[in-house]
């Protein structure tokens, strides 16, 4: 094999016992726990906001973000529930560029796993201890989900992880709501087998040991749009696209039929600013369509302190080394805007 084995990593039982959650922040994370499965359920008709970092680059900036969330959840709480997204570890198109803290804790240092699991738990306990916030965070290496699986609140697997048959299997053991986001390529048919085989239970191979899911029954879908043949971003947040998604899940025999959109991505075109338009319209078409209302259970959101993007390096505080994010003045109204229009 052309592989350089460095060290063996401690396994999640032993980081857990290392740096273990209270009583406290347990009871706090199943308190949070049940409210969002209430959402996907039905049973609650608050609006998910998924609202964070491209990707967590910075402990102190990113509790910094997190803090400011805290102040605005506390006056839009009986509308809107946050999610904060702490993205830890990044898919990258080529392979080259940053991978996330989990595998550079400083991003102008060469990688380092260990440090980086370390680090990416003492973020995620930070946001739930001094914040009260269990977060949001992707699925890039299914085998990793141990280690943070006693803090995390919701788990996205990616567009170029969705077909992927372990990351499938391993949503569906998953006790948190798990977002299938569509493809690259816009197959929704790709992401609605990804969502049953998600909500199904399964025998399978998971770090080593032959185990059984029960299934997952707040599977869902998240819409991001997608790149056509020629290279050009596809929206597909739109009212019409909504219904559309809507009669799938009413043919697919899917329970708790739930979509989150993404305003950014393919959906926005990558241009950062256009997030607040497209917020607006499908909060538009939730207060138009009650079907529409009940199927989007809330929005995923890319913002940070600063507008825009910079290159590693630059060491301007609170702003995303890698895709642009939504600055936090324009979150704050964006949220204010959201809470009191929708219905």
């Amino acid at each position: 094999m052309n592989l350089k084995f460095l060290r063996k990593l401690p396994i999640p039982q032993q980081i857990k016992m290392r740096y273990p959650v209270t009583e406290d922040m347990a009871k706090i994370k199943a308190e949070r726990d049940e409210e969002i499965k209430k959402i996907f359920s039905g049973e609650s008709d608050k609006f998910l906001l998924i609202i964070g970092p491209c990707s967590a680059d910075s402990r102190d900036s990113v509790l910094d973000y997190i803090s400011r969330l805290r102040l605005i959840e506390d006056e839009v709480k009986d509308k809107i529930l946050i999610i904060p997204r702490i993205y830890t570890n990044k898919p990258r198109t080529t392979g080259d560029g940053y991978k996330g803290m989990l595998h550079q804790p400083d991003p102008d240092e060469t990688p380092d796993m260990l440090k980086g699991i370390v680090a990416i738990r003492d973020l995620h306990m930070s946001a739930l201890r001094d914040y009260g916030f269990t977060c949001a965070d992707e699925m890039l290496y299914p085998d990793n989900h141990r280690y943070l699986s006693d803090l995390l609140a919701y788990v996205a697997v990616g567009a170029r992880s969705v077909e992927n048959q372990q990351h499938r299997l391993t949503a569906s053991g998953l006790d948190i709501p798990v977002g299938m986001k569509n493809p690259t390529s816009g197959d929704l048919t790709v992401m609605m087998n990804s969502i049953k085989a998600a909500q199904h239970k399964h025998t399978f191979i998971y770090r080593g040991w032959e185990v059984v899911s029960e299934g997952n029954p707040y599977a869902h879908a998240i819409m991001r749009g997608y790149v056509d043949f020629a290279g050009k971003c596809v929206s597909n947040y739109h009212y019409e696209d909504l219904v559309k998604l809507n009669e799938l899940y009413g043919a697919s025999g899917l329970i708790n039929p739930s979509v989150i959109v993404d305003t950014n991505h393919s959906n926005s075109g990558k241009q950062y600013l256009e997030q607040v338009r497209i917020a607006k319209d499908v909060v538009y078409s939730c207060n138009h369509n009650k079907d529409i209302r009940a199927l989007v259970k809330g929005l995923m959101i890319e913002s940070y302190i600063e507008d825009g993007a910079q290159k590693i390096g630059e060491h301007c505080y609170g702003k995303s080394i890698t895709d642009p994010c939504l600055g936090w003045e324009k979150s704050k109204k964006l949220i204010y805007k959201i809470a009191d229009t929708l219905k």
